[in-house]
């Protein structure tokens, strides 16, 4: 039995309370220290203070002493308050599920069951890593279900995701007795000095070290942001043709009133701008995407680091974008969809649906091969890239036919779908191409749909039912006839698939060494 998943209630980091709100404490104390440096000055040096001030005052007055006092009353109710909180802030780990309970006077229990999980994630903000703490949170399928642990120890919170994926795979694991002292290479206690020296380097290696351990996933499959792709990305973005607009307003305001103060009105509009660019190019720094034992693994981050595990089969439906001003550059987005959705944000500041903010085409060659293991062989990529690329015709797609060219303006020759063992893939959009993904063992229903309009035209809609997300994976104004064969087809072997998947236990029958 290891550690953390001894069926025992265990704490989490000392420092949580200080790290969750204390801040706000520090900073409190800090101003009021910045307002009376005058009194200390005169304490220690002598002076006439300054009469003017209220703090200078209370200092001069009768109700010094009581002030005082009152102030370390409020002080220790703090401190206690706060070891109160840290207290009956515990969790658990057990064969079937993640529990933590929280709360003073109000107490609350929630429960993760292990066969649930979506995904974990580690985020490492600036201040925590200083302290060597990381917030550790399991996503699990459902609405507002997900468990947090803020904060643990950096080392203990990466020990501890490694002990859930292992019990949500099906891993045994030997029994192992766990030191309760800490022990050099050679078996022998480590002087506390010694301890203590080891602690300072271990939180400089911990600053230092990259997001994600090189052992953990071969070179070949990792995909890396190029920085100067993320910088094009974020000036080709629609929020820059927002900013252009907003540059001109500007100038044709200014130019009409003759005063600068107009800039006054949109000075916050400008700051946020800023604020928006910095944020999204910071955050997506070290950004990396990579195959482990236990799933994909996402990470970014300067500064701030965080890092998701998504285990095998989590990912309902995926989709590959390319805006119409990313053309002339050959990028693409990718998003999925899942099950749960967590509180962290993802790279660049989006969703964390969002798995590749920007990448070329051998990118995303590489990220589909991640998601969908099971599914891409020569055959299947060559049908993706020409989902992706093609203007359409003969290429492996059933297309819309000509009639529907009435409703589908520009992507009648691209609005199509296609079938290959164990995924469905649709295709839409002439200006803003689009490539949705389906696996057969993650769909949830398949639906037709045909008004009289479509109906006098032989035409219909289909829609593909996964969990709820940014994907919505439907297409509109398709022949009526290839509808119904879609349908009997999708349907079957959906049932087929998902009575035969067992990406849920994914690593069952191993035993971890």
């Amino acid at each position: 039995m290891t550690r953390f998943t001894d069926g025992e209630w265990h704490h989490l980091h000392p420092l949580t309370p200080l790290l969750r709100g204390g801040i706000t404490f520090v900073a409190i104390i800090g101003f009021l220290l910045y307002n009376i440096r005058d009194i200390l000055i005169d304490i220690v040096l002598g002076g006439d203070g300054h009469n003017g001030e209220p703090l200078v005052w209370l200092y001069e007055s009768e109700f010094f002493w009581l002030a005082v006092l009152a102030l370390l009353v409020g002080l220790g109710l703090v401190v206690v308050g706060y070891y109160l909180s840290w207290r009956m802030n515990t969790f658990r780990i057990t064969d079937e599920v993640v529990e933590v309970r929280s709360g003073i006077v109000f107490r609350r229990n929630r429960k993760g069951r292990l066969d649930r999980i979506q995904g974990i994630n580690i985020s490492r903000p600036l201040f925590a890593r200083i302290f060597g703490a990381a917030r550790l949170e399991v996503n699990v399928a459902g609405q507002d279900a997900n468990i947090r642990l803020d904060y643990l120890a950096s080392v203990a919170a990466d020990e501890l995701r490694r002990e859930i994926l292992r019990l949500a795979s099906g891993t045994r694991v030997a029994e192992a007795q766990v030191p309760e002292v800490q022990l050099d290479s050679n078996g022998a206690p480590v002087p506390r000095t010694a301890a203590v020296s080891q602690l300072i380097d271990q939180r400089v290696s911990e600053l230092l070290a990259p997001e994600r351990d090189p052992e953990l996933a071969p070179p070949e499959s990792v995909v890396q942001m190029h920085t100067g792709r993320l910088i094009g990305s974020l000036l080709l973005s629609g929020f820059s043709i927002f900013v252009v607009l907003l540059i001109v307003g500007i100038a044709w305001g200014v130019a009409a009133t003759g005063s600068y103060l107009f800039l006054i009105g949109v000075l916050p509009t400008l700051i946020g701008t800023g604020s928006f660019y910095i944020t999204r190019f910071t955050r997506s720094l070290r950004y990396s995407i990579a195959g482990t034992p236990d799933g994909v693994r996402i990470g970014f981050g300067l500064l701030s680091t965080s890092n998701e595990t998504l285990p095998p089969g989590r990912i309902h439906s995926i989709q590959v974008t390319q805006p119409l001003l990313w053309r002339p550059a050959g990028w693409w987005e990718i998003k999925v969809n899942r099950a749960s959705t967590s509180s962290a944000k993802g790279a660049a500041g989006q969703a964390n649906t969002t798995i590749l903010p920007v990448g070329n085409l051998d990118d995303v060659r590489k990220v589909l091969a991640l998601v969908l293991p099971d599914h891409v062989d020569a055959d299947s990529v060559a049908l993706f890239e020409r989902g992706m690329s093609s203007k359409g015709g003969d290429d492996g797609f059933v297309n819309s036919p000509k009639r529907a060219r009435w409703y589908l303006w520009f992507s009648q020759p691209r609005n199509g779908f296609a079938t290959l063992p164990g995924v469905v893939v649709l295709r839409q959009g002439a200006v803003w191409r689009q490539l949705t993904i389906v696996p057969e063992a993650r769909m949830q229903s398949v639906a037709i749909s045909q008004g009289p309009v479509f109906r006098s035209m032989r035409l219909a809609s289909l829609r593909v039912h996964t969990v709820s997300g940014p994907i919505t994976p439907a297409l509109s104004a398709v022949d009526s006839a290839q509808a119904v064969l879609f349908f009997r087809e999708v349907a079957d072997a959906a049932i087929s698939s998902s009575s035969a998947d067992t990406s849920h236990r994914w690593r069952s029958g191993e035993v971890a060494p």
